[in-house]
């Protein structure tokens, strides 16, 4: 099918999963997607986890028609922003490093205006690995582009292991809504990523690192509406280990506040 005929399509879906939503009291949390080929997608992690926390989960399609962006947040009730490929480094400033993956403009684009405008409206959002970055991104922060080449350490952030399996800990800031979420000050979390946060955007706080001082966490100190996490908590939720759950929860629970406030 034509890409011009799938956005309308999918439109259309969203507009029906919303009715039933509204029906059943249940908020509407967008997936961001990833192009694949000339499909749009998502994994079924996400889905599973959006599901199991209360949520109704939509898989947002990758545009960058800003009045569709609109249409599509004017939608839903809060923002799971996933995973995936590098973010162009000229978007805060740097140029490429030879180690540097694979980049989707147009993903780049979508991604960055959906969270801008997301946090300007106030939706809640929860940013998994890739979705972290965009995060400090949009909100003026920068990454290393190359853990292994930019960053002293021996850790190993790209794990050969099934995603339910914590290849290494974390240290969680007490005074954070990620300790007051997972109830631990340590914990050991998967690694899926050769990029992480850099220099923290302003008015977000770093809450968790690995143990040689990768970002592992970020928030809106007092905002329990913005968070993100450079691991895929949602790894764990869809093999049905659930102690990563609370992201999700935490989620779909600001994101009913929002609706009712709407």
């Amino acid at each position: 099918m034509k890409r011009y005929l799938l956005l309308p399509i999918l439109a259309a879906l969203l507009v029906l999963s919303v009715n039933q939503a509204t029906a059943q009291n249940k908020p509407v949390i967008g997936v961001s997607g990833y192009i694949d080929g000339t499909t749009a997608c998502v994994g079924m992690t996400y889905i599973k986890s959006v599901r199991e926390a209360g949520g109704v989960p939509f898989v947002i399609p990758v545009t960058t028609d800003m009045s569709q962006i609109e249409d599509i947040l004017n939608s839903i009730d809060g923002l799971v922003m996933s995973g995936g490929e590098d973010f162009d480094p000229q978007l805060y400033g740097e140029q490429p490093l030879r180690q540097l993956g694979e980049v989707v403009p147009d993903r780049d684009k979508f991604d960055i205006s959906l969270i801008k405008r997301a946090v300007e409206r106030g939706i809640p959002l929860l940013g998994i690995c890739r979705g972290e970055q965009g995060l400090n991104i949009a909100l003026g922060g920068t990454l290393y582009q190359d853990i292994p080449s930019q960053v002293p350490t021996n850790l190993k952030h790209s794990q050969k292991a099934p995603r339910n399996y914590g290849s290494h800990a974390i240290k969680i800031d007490k005074n954070s809504l990620v300790y007051n979420l997972l109830q631990v000050d340590s914990i050991s979390v998967n690694s899926y990523h050769h990029q992480a946060v850099k220099d923290v955007a302003p008015g977000l706080k770093v809450v968790a690192v690995a143990p040689d001082g990768v970002v592992e966490a970020i928030e809106k100190p007092g905002d329990k509406k913005i968070v993100g996490v450079q691991f895929h908590p949602e790894g764990f939720v869809y093999s049905g280990d659930m102690r990563f759950l609370p992201f999700f929860k935490n989620l779909v629970n600001e994101a009913a506040k929002y609706s009712k406030s709407k």
